[in-house]
């Protein structure tokens, strides 16, 4: 048998090349959409792939099962539990709980293991020539490294009401499932630390059964079902905006994108023209170098592992957007979105000095020190917004801060006063300056930038209140 884990860093998302080296054939499962990785592979192993498999319709990402079925023939295998509402929408071979596909030596069996999604499957694989006993486990959303799969995100992303109390008890009853296996079984899970698809993820890439068992929060559970189902959907991370689109277009017909496209280098007039039209303009420069000077309705999205998921917090899959990066970076940046199916870039400019040959002017954000903070606060005028996650600002926030999470800062502007100064921050200052460049682009000028956040204000040892 040859077994590689392809971990990708940006959506901390894991897939699975494995391969009978007697037959060589190899199965793909839950591919990412930039697919020469899998390519590039099989050629290496001097390999087919001829399966391509899914644990169930993802959320966090556009899965590349098409794309690689239609450059190398490969069938799809994918699940047909969960209803008439869960089925995909292309042709593939469907599968069932207990299902058997083989691979050359290897086989996999198909294990019905809904909550996470109500479609959701695992895959156990044995290795015969080796074991007449199955040795992995392939788990995709529903069971990861100390952490479970949430059941919320079908109710909280995708508007699907009454289905994450319902989807906590399926999972209950799928944990008694695994639970039976064998102890020494390895688990390959979809996802690790970084992720939002749970709260907890493990950050060593695999498991096993007995492991799980022992050190999972979930199994501690095992008789109270109340408290299990309490306990998982309490202080989850809010859902990325764009998953509820990867829920669609992961099930339906879309148009391919077999390989990385280029993209091509605008000139002034026509990065003014495409803004004029109303193009969104995403500056990935570090956030420092953004405030130094920035191109006026930009909106700061650093070029980090997280450079995609808040691309798909603010971009929407209608409005072409440009990319202001270093050429160097554009390959990676391009690959980032298109695995959340974000394609419609318009082009890119590798610096303001563009805009500015063009005559355009740049504006500077205003930052601000923690000891110009604590001056600030004396004044009665001021409002102070923390950006973070509501599970962080629960655990610990700065005294009279109103709360507004950065990814539904657009949704709720109503909140951030436009008479008083406004001071911003998030942890380490990097959802700030995205908030900063968004509340620009709206029109607001008294946003001042605590760009040192929370770190910064813990280091210095002054308080906070729960």
């Amino acid at each position: 048998m040859y077994f590689q884990h392809i971990f990708d860093n940006t959506l901390a998302q894991g897939s699975y090349f494995i391969g009978c080296q007697q037959a060589g054939i190899a199965a793909v499962i839950d591919p990412k959409r930039d697919i020469d990785t899998y390519i590039c592979i099989a050629n290496e192993q001097n390999m087919r792939i001829t399966h391509i498999m899914e644990t169930h319709i993802h959320a966090d990402f556009l899965a590349g099962s098409r794309e690689l079925s239609a450059l190398t023939g490969a069938t799809m295998y994918l699940s047909g539990e969960g209803g008439p509402d869960w089925q995909y929408e292309f042709d593939h071979v469907e599968l069932k709980d207990g299902n058997k596909i083989p691979l050359g030596n290897l086989e996999f069996e198909v294990l019905h293991t809904p909550g996470h999604t109500p479609e959701s499957i695992s895959f156990l694989l044995t290795d015969k020539p080796a074991s007449e006993e199955p040795v992995m486990l392939f788990t995709g959303d529903f069971v990861f490294v100390g952490d479970i799969g949430r059941p919320d995100l079908l109710e909280k992303a995708a508007g699907l009401k009454g289905t994450q109390e319902k989807g906590a008890h399926q999972l209950f009853n799928s944990l008694k499932r695994f639970s039976s296996l064998p102890p020494h079984i390895q688990v390959w899970p979809g996802h690790g630390a970084g992720s939002a698809c749970g709260k907890a993820l493990g950050a060593v890439p695999s498991t096993t059964t007995g492991y799980e068992m022992l050190r999972n929060w979930a199994f501690r559970f095992r008789e109270d079902e109340a408290g299990f189902v309490q306990y998982l959907l309490a202080g989850q991370p809010e859902p990325p905006k764009y998953f509820a689109m990867m829920k669609q277009l992961n099930k339906m017909h879309r148009p391919l994108l077999t390989e990385v496209p280029e993209l091509r280098e605008l000139n002034g007039d026509e990065l003014k023209t495409a803004l004029d039209k109303g193009y969104t303009l995403i500056d990935t420069r570090n956030k420092n170098i953004f405030a130094s000077g920035f191109i006026p309705g930009s909106i700061n999205i650093q070029h980090n592992n997280s450079f995609n998921t808040w691309a798909g917090w603010f971009l929407d899959y209608d409005t072409p957007f440009i990319l202001l990066a270093d050429p160097a970076q554009l390959n990676e940046l391009t690959r980032q979105l298109m695995r959340i199916g974000l394609d419609n870039i318009h082009g890119y400019i590798p610096s303001v000095k563009t805009w500015q040959d063009a005559g355009g002017e740049l504006e500077k954000a205003n930052l601000i020190s923690t000891e110009d903070f604590q001056t600030l606060r004396q004044q009665e005028n001021i409002q102070v917004v923390d950006l973070r996650g509501e599970t962080e600002f629960n655990a610990g926030h700065i005294q009279g801060a109103d709360h507004v999470f950065v990814g539904t800062l657009l949704n709720n502007l109503q909140k951030i006063s436009k008479s008083k100064q406004v001071v911003i921050h998030c942890k380490s200052g990097d959802r700030a300056t995205i908030a900063y460049s968004l509340l620009a682009g709206k029109g607001y000028k008294n946003i001042l930038n605590f760009s040192g956040g929370m770190n910064k204000w813990l280091q210095d040892k002054n308080p906070v209140v729960v």
